[in-house]
């Protein structure tokens, strides 16, 4: 009588226990899942057609210059805690790469891969 008393809260705890990992996969299956689909639909709001960010350069923590063209004019911009002030306009002739020229690509677009071949060749073999 004891033994299968044993017996049985056992099973019965081995059960409970798959049961709260089927579950805990569940919600992590859920959560995985809701979040992508949040990016995405993120991503697709998000879309700017007129303003592009060609450029940024940290000052300081919370200071930064930025490049940006909105339309077809190139804007350096001056980005503070709480201010934004416009710096100058320059020709687009100026800079070295635009955004949409052909035959041009940013060193932001680069695969990992590459980035990662650039960075071996750079380490000193023993």
């Amino acid at each position: 009588m004891i033994l299968s008393v044993i017996v049985s809260s056992s099973v019965k705890s081995f059960f409970q226990l798959i049961g709260v990992l089927l579950v805990f996969i569940f919600v992590l299956a859920l959560t995985y899942f809701c979040t992508r689909w949040i990016a995405k639909y993120q991503k697709g709001i998000n879309v700017n057609k007129n303003i592009h960010v060609i450029e940024t350069c940290r000052l300081t923590n919370n200071k930064f210059i930025q490049i940006i063209e909105v339309g077809q004019k190139c804007l350096v911009i001056a980005i503070c805690k709480d201010s934004v002030t416009m710096l100058c306009e320059i020709e687009r002739d100026a800079l070295s790469w635009v955004p949409g020229e052909s035959g041009q690509t940013p060193v932001v677009n680069e695969s990992f891969q590459e980035l990662l071949a650039k960075l071996k060749d750079k380490i000193p073999r023993k």
